[in-house]
């Protein structure tokens, strides 16, 4: 049976992108389930093979954008325009290829959105990027490790506006992606579970009213509609049921840190972020630049090497 080529970018080449890329591709159990392909440029991965001394496999294709010039002189662990430059046209190769067909998968090493923006490119995220690019108008983020299975009704905004930007479409939208990566991970009828937003459910609205005018009618029509989703569940006691009862397959979360706490607490160092609704998978880490540990050689690939097995794993059902 082929192996899925999966395409991979470098991500920002001043924080520790480039060195979980050239970890993971020391693994032998990599090239025993797809075809990696890497998208970057080779004067920067030469700078960091030789840094961190750790070659580049000879037997894994490079796809050479030549953005730097042999002298470039690189400063890592800090954000930089012509880093956010590099950055986003890797990811943008990379789509290319795979709404191309060219490529069964695509994993995106972190960058950096203030080095993004410092090049010139509008950009809040790779998810809204790609969204734009492939011209997907519903996305969602989705997050995988621990025993968890998460899909985020909203993303990154501020904490203050998740009651007013949760709508009744937001979250069926969320329900809807959330029945797609059940049945994507092979569950023919998935279970989803919706979190409360309020403590308690809210009380029967002593403590809010999201619940009553929000989620319980936008349950219900996801019932009608046939999805199988119970809920909504007061947060701090349904990440336990899950991982206990072992009958919820994918929870549906209002806000990043509702879903991103219990699971970074249970798989900081193997949690994978993937974004549904794409006409192509697209995995990634789920950790940033973390410049702070940029050419120190201690960075983990562990999230990288669990966001290319997802991703194979995914290429087979699209």
């Amino acid at each position: 049976m082929k192996k899925p080529k999966i395409a991979i970018t470098l991500g920002d080449g001043a924080g520790i992108g480039p060195e979980v890329v050239l970890k993971v591709l020391r693994n032998p159990s990599i090239y025993k389930i797809c075809d990696p392909l890497v998208i970057g440029d080779k004067v920067l991965i030469d700078f960091w093979s030789k840094k961190l001394k750790i070659p580049f496999p000879k037997k894994v294709k490079l796809i050479d954008l030549e953005i730097f010039p042999p002298y470039q002189k690189f400063v890592l662990g800090q954000v930089h325009s012509v880093m956010g430059n590099a950055a986003i046209q890797f990811v943008g190769t990379a789509a290319n290829l795979a709404l191309e067909k060219k490529v069964d998968a695509i994993v995106t090493a972190p960058l950096s959105k203030e080095a993004v923006h410092l090049s010139g490119t509008p950009f809040s995220g790779h998810t809204e990027y790609l969204a734009e690019r492939a011209g997907a108008k519903k996305v969602s983020m989705m997050f995988v490790g621990g025993g968890l299975k998460l899909v985020l009704a909203t993303i990154h905004i501020p904490f203050h506006q998740v009651a007013e930007s949760l709508t009744k479409a937001k979250l069926f939208q969320a329900i809807e992606k959330a029945d797609l990566a059940g049945k994507l991970f092979g569950k023919k009828k998935p279970h989803i579970a919706v979190a409360a937003l309020n403590p308690h459910a809210g009380e029967g609205g002593l403590m809010g009213h999201e619940e009553e005018k929000i989620i319980f009618p936008t349950i219900k029509k996801a019932i009608q509609k046939k999805f199988k989703v119970t809920g909504p569940y007061s947060a701090d006691t349904l990440f336990h049921r899950v991982l206990n009862e072992k009958k919820i397959d994918v929870v549906v979360c209002l806000y990043h840190d509702q879903g991103l706490i219990p699971l970074k607490t249970l798989a900081f160092d193997e949690s994978v972020n993937v974004t549904l609704g794409l006409p192509f998978v697209r995995t990634s880490p789920d950790h940033g630049t973390a410049f702070e540990l940029a050419g120190k050689g201690k960075a983990n690939p562990h999230s990288m090497l669990e966001a290319i097995k997802v991703a194979v794993q995914l290429s087979k059902k699209i």
